[in-house]
């Protein structure tokens, strides 16, 4: 290359000097015919060498600028003067370069591919079921919970054949074109319980339709809520009602006067014992919200689970002896203290113990058992009274359910006490278990966490 430059130099300085001498040459031919050749000869002869020496100046200038400018830096750029191997060079540098293109590429291919999976994986493990629907109605993309919910077969495959058989109303113009002014909400019953299905239209950048998303929702838990909560409110006010009618009946005779002195105290017994029924009502009701609520502070103790059974039995010593029954309370086992609301626990094994009284005929048996298993400590109440019908065991817990209603009110119940019984015991982190056979008796197993394995928190 800088071979080259310097020919270049070389060439341009002795073509302008030839130019040079040719025009000095021709100049002094035409001045020697007008003029004396001889006063002039020494003026053209300076004049033609300040030409050269000039000449040859910006000759190396320009010589200088045109390295520096041009051929350095292309000197710097070219490795090789060999065309080939630069040509090498280039084409060895496009396979870099489409080598990175093939891997960013590949690249965004599985990352494109993983973001799939982690999609199709939260898709398939959601609780909630979804489908989505192209504009034709296709089913493109459903999830295993939302065939489970909707008891789908493989023919079950566009949006009409599976909501067409829940809801006649709905279709897909009206979940796409409708979504502003009318519901896109369905609720649907079938074998796996009550379903809230929620349509959304799927939309492209210039918010063109081009498909719709169904979201299952199971709602069973909640519309049994609300379902107890209205049979709750129901069975309140008829509790209610039946004694303050008595109230409300016998207190209007009474106050005519037409009564004689026998008649008027049989009336106000009648009184007496539906206002005392009212009050244990309204107390279990209060214990019953007192449990409920969650910003309730408890006052947990450490206490003899065996003695405190024992003082709970004894308070029945008169109700036994009337009806000839055989009750004994025994602890089987050292039992360590427990850690636990007292007052709560006591009240769930005089309940219990009530129970077993009331339903067991005269001359029965009633057997308490204080023990410890494990990291708790129980308390086994059984009898060998009238006992509870396999259907009616997995209602017991429920509120103001009765297996007989009329015998229950008789006896002063008001269908609360094992409710209550089961939130005292939940609350202390503790279980109770009910096993029971028509005609042969019933048994119910307390457990309780011991000090030393388990504590309830103080305020919880």
């Amino acid at each position: 290359m800088k071979n080259s430059y310097f020919k270049l130099i070389l060439t341009f300085y002795f073509i302008s000097l030839i130019l040079t001498l040719a025009m000095g040459f021709v100049t002094t031919l035409t001045i020697s015919k007008e003029t004396n050749f001889l006063i002039l000869k020494d003026r053209i002869e300076m004049i033609t060498f300040a030409s050269i020496i000039i000449l040859s100046i910006i000759s190396i200038t320009l010589g200088i600028i045109i390295y520096k400018k041009m051929v350095e830096p292309m000197s710097k750029m070219l490795k090789s003067a060999n065309p080939y191997e630069e040509l090498n060079n280039i084409t060895t540098e496009n396979d870099e370069i489409n080598n990175m293109i093939m891997d960013i590429s590949n690249n965004l291919k599985n990352a494109n591919r993983q973001q799939k999976l982690q999609t199709d994986t939260i898709l398939n493990h959601m609780t909630d079921g979804v489908v989505a629907f192209d504009m034709k109605g296709d089913i493109t993309y459903i999830n295993p919970v939302a065939k489970q919910m909707l008891e789908l077969s493989e023919k079950d495959n566009t949006f009409n054949k599976i909501f067409s058989r829940y809801n006649n109303d709905i279709n897909m113009e009206k979940a796409i074109y409708l979504e502003d002014w009318t519901s896109t909400e369905i609720t649907i019953e079938n074998s796996q319980g009550s379903m809230q299905v929620l349509f959304v239209p799927f939309k492209d950048d210039i918010k063109r339709p081009t498909g719709v998303m169904a979201v299952i929702q199971d709602i069973t838990k909640q519309v049994k809520l609300d379902n107890m909560t209205k049979e709750f409110v129901a069975d309140v006010s008829h509790e209610l009602k039946t004694p303050l009618t008595s109230i409300k009946g016998f207190s209007e005779t009474l106050l005519e006067g037409e009564c004689d002195k026998e008649t008027e105290k049989h009336f106000l017994t009648i009184i007496n014992d539906n206002a005392d029924r009212m009050e244990k009502l309204v107390q279990d009701l209060l214990t019953l919200s007192k449990y409920d609520d969650k910003n309730t502070k408890y006052n947990p103790t450490q206490f003899d689970l065996g003695e405190l059974s024992k003082k709970c039995a004894e308070k029945f010593e008169i109700e036994v002896k009337k009806k000839k029954q055989n009750m004994e309370c025994l602890v089987t086992a050292d039992v360590p203290l427990v850690y636990a609301d007292k007052e709560g626990i006591e009240r769930v094994i005089i309940n219990i113990i009530s129970n077993s009284v009331k339903y067991t005929s005269e001359g029965g048996r009633i057997d308490i058992f204080v023990g410890f298993v494990h990291s708790d400590a129980y308390v086994k109440i059984k009898d060998n009274g009238i006992g509870i019908p396999q259907e009616d065991l997995n209602r017991i817990f429920e509120r103001f359910y009765r297996v007989d209603k009329a015998r229950t009110r008789q006896s002063g119940g008001t269908g609360l006490g094992l409710s209550i019984a089961k939130e005292i015991i939940e609350k202390n982190r503790g279980s109770i278990d009910i096993k029971s056979e028509v005609g042969k008796g019933t048994e119910v197993i307390l457990k309780i966490p011991v000090t030393k394995h388990k504590k309830i928190q103080k305020d919880r």
